[in-house]
């Protein structure tokens, strides 16, 4: 199977404008609170399948954060999009969305999935503890894709590991094994977009296999036909998201 179309992911660059800094804390908090609840009504509504944030390790100017969050269906994604900029919060962010569904050719299949944090069936979401990056690993979050032409698509029109592409497989394999890779999963944008077809997101150890893994892709002359972006970035609260998913409260 090249790619799931069974649920909707939301690919979500984030963030909080300078206006936001200058509410006093009691206002942000205030403010966080109800956008807390009406997120977790959209959540429960459309039964979210999961949400993963990760902090860039250096913003991009207000691009703070990227998120990934999944849905049954597109109706799912579209009440998020809607309810998240929704006002006072709303008011005060960077909100850049691309739809993706999972990509997962079997070339691929030795991609590690982590498992979601243990939660506490009495821990309310609603609750807000103070959230912090998980510096226990580190993640890359990688896009890109071919350059428009370059090589010949599967017969569904993917770039679906055509045997050209095997060297780059195998480099991939081998940085992955030598250097543990933690977590790896692979997002095809829904329509075309300048960051190109893919979003990686690779957890790593530490730098070492974030550097390996940058070294191999932008390695000559595999990467000839390949556009990169990277970023370097930290999971973002997991243990208090593992509490949004679908199921929560019934």
């Amino acid at each position: 199977m090249s790619v799931s179309d069974e649920t909707v992911v939301i690919l979500f660059r984030g963030g909080r404008l300078p206006e936001w800094h200058r509410l006093d804390q009691a206002r942000r908090a205030d403010y966080e609170r109800l956008h807390v609840d009406l997120m977790l009504s959209v959540a429960s509504r459309h039964g979210l399948i999961g949400i993963h944030g990760y902090r860039l390790m250096g913003p991009r100017g207000s691009w703070e954060r990227f998120w990934t969050i999944e849905f049954p269906d597109l109706a799912g994604a579209e009440d998020w999009m809607s309810a998240e900029a929704e006002p006072p919060y709303g008011r005060y962010g960077l909100y850049d969305y691309t739809l993706a569904r999972r990509w997962q050719p079997e070339c691929l299949n030795w991609l590690p999935r982590k498992a979601e944090p243990p939660v506490d069936p009495g821990r309310d979401p609603h609750t807000i503890p103070p959230l912090a990056a998980d510096t226990s690993s580190i993640v890359l979050l990688a896009f890109g894709g071919r350059h428009r032409g370059a090589g010949q698509a599967g017969r569904s029109g993917l770039d679906d590991c055509a045997e050209h592409d095997e060297e780059r497989w195998r480099r991939m394999r081998e940085v992955s094994r030598d250097h543990g890779l933690i977590h790896g999963e692979v997002f095809r944008l829904m329509g075309t977009s300048d960051r190109g077809e893919f979003a990686w997101v690779l957890e790593f150890p530490d730098l070492s296999g974030i550097e390996a893994w940058i070294g191999t892709e932008t390695a000559p002359p595999l990467a000839a036909c390949q556009r990169h972006d990277f970023q370097v970035a930290r999971r973002w609260a997991p243990e208090y998201f593992a509490t949004w998913e679908a199921g929560w409260g019934g």
